[in-house]
């Protein structure tokens, strides 16, 4: 059995380490649930929460909030929303305009989960028109919450004259109800808070503008849902917004590194080990590309107990590291390390390995990786 390269007493080492097969994703759900308890304190309560679920896209963690009173969520994809709605969630947005044969999924979604709320968003007036001669067809009430861009440019319309039509013409539908307004602004990620909360204020700014331009001309109360991650804190401040933060639940390196005024805990923990030594201050490790989070350049994780290592190669099945202390090491040793991206890393597992009082004591399934669950 390898030897394990980190302190025992640190918070994520497991005793039972030679039972799981490596690479492996750990989670620990005493961190997640203190999580979920910040999260909380941060929005002033659950009332203004929306958690995001591309994260962890695991029923368990999705009854670990609703646990604490969390009944709205927000999906990337079909497969997501169903598997929140299997979870018994009273309020469910999926946060993709729905095109092609997806459409008829979001309506056979509504008609198999008929006591949650689900609903989606649009930017374009095509796709309204489908929403609506689908919702017409099936009989089925509809909620679309009118994606604006506030500078992300990926989806969404700006606010203004052009948006205003799309929303009025959503309400005109009879089957159809404008929900509100959905803005996502990942495109901000200053490190510093006070620059960070600067650009998203002017960002959402017009956004505000817009919403009141709504009301007054006669809509109904405008809803709105705001933000990811970064700007969570910025949003909670708002009267009257929903925040959609998702990587506080199991946060990762890349934003504790980057985002020091936010307070959570690293509650998911990569298990690694050395598989070769193929020349003198190299060691070869079996966390590749298929491993952990591969988007963006190297760091992409941060292995604990090693220091002043560098990535040499990182290939499907191989990460070769250069470090002064290869000699301490043998093939088959253990690390375990921190991911830099850990919604994209979670998607490459199949099943998380779920860690209570440093022992390994059931598995989770990350059921929404798949494309299609029944629907």
């Amino acid at each position: 059995m390898g030897k394990i390269k980190s302190p025992d007493n640190l918070w994520f080492t497991i005793d039972n380490a030679d039972e799981i097969n490596s690479p492996a994703l750990l989670v620990y759900p005493d961190r997640i649930e203190e999580n979920i308890r910040r999260m909380v304190g941060v929005s002033g309560g659950v009332h203004s929460l929306r958690p995001h679920v591309k994260t962890h896209k695991t029923p368990e963690i999705i009854r670990l909030q609703m646990k604490y009173g969390i009944k709205k969520f927000k999906c990337a994809t079909i497969s997501e929303a169903e598997m929140v709605a299997r979870c018994g969630a009273a309020d469910i947005l999926l946060a993709i305009q729905p095109v092609g044969p997806n459409i008829a999924r979001f309506f056979q979604l509504k008609e198999e989960f008929k006591n949650c709320r689900i609903s989606c968003i649009a930017d374009s007036e095509e796709i309204v028109i489908q929403l609506y001669e689908q919702a017409r067809k099936t009989d089925k009430e509809t909620e679309v919450w009118l994606d604006i861009n506030n500078g992300m440019n990926r989806t969404g319309i700006i606010p203004g004259e052009k948006a205003a039509d799309l929303y009025k013409m959503i309400e005109s539908f009879p089957s159809l109800k404008a929900a509100g307004l959905h803005v996502y602004d990942g495109h901000i990620h200053e490190h510093d808070y006070s620059l960070r909360k600067k650009i998203c204020d002017e960002s959402f700014a017009p956004v505000s503008t817009f919403a009141e331009k709504l009301i007054k001309a006669g809509n109904r109360p405008v809803k709105i849902i705001a933000g990811g991650t970064p700007t969570f804190p910025i949003h909670a401040l708002r009267q009257g917004v929903e925040c959609s933060p998702g990587t506080t639940l199991l946060w990762d390196q890349g934003y504790s590194s980057s985002y020091t005024d936010m307070d959570f805990l690293h509650a998911a923990v990569l298990v690694t080990r050395i598989t070769s030594k193929p020349e003198k201050d190299l060691l070869c490790l079996d966390l590749g590309h298929k491993a952990v989070a591969s988007e963006m350049p190297h760091p992409r994780m941060k292995i604990t107990g090693l220091e002043n290592y560098s990535v040499v190669s990182h290939s499907e099945e191989h990460m070769v590291i250069r470090t002064t202390e290869a000699d301490k090491y043998e093939a088959g040793d253990l690390f375990y390390a921190i991911p830099w991206h850990i919604c994209p890393t979670v998607d490459r597992y199949d099943t998380l390995f779920v860690v209570n009082d440093h022992k390994v004591t059931e598995e989770w399934h990350v059921e929404a990786r798949r494309r299609k669950i029944s629907i």
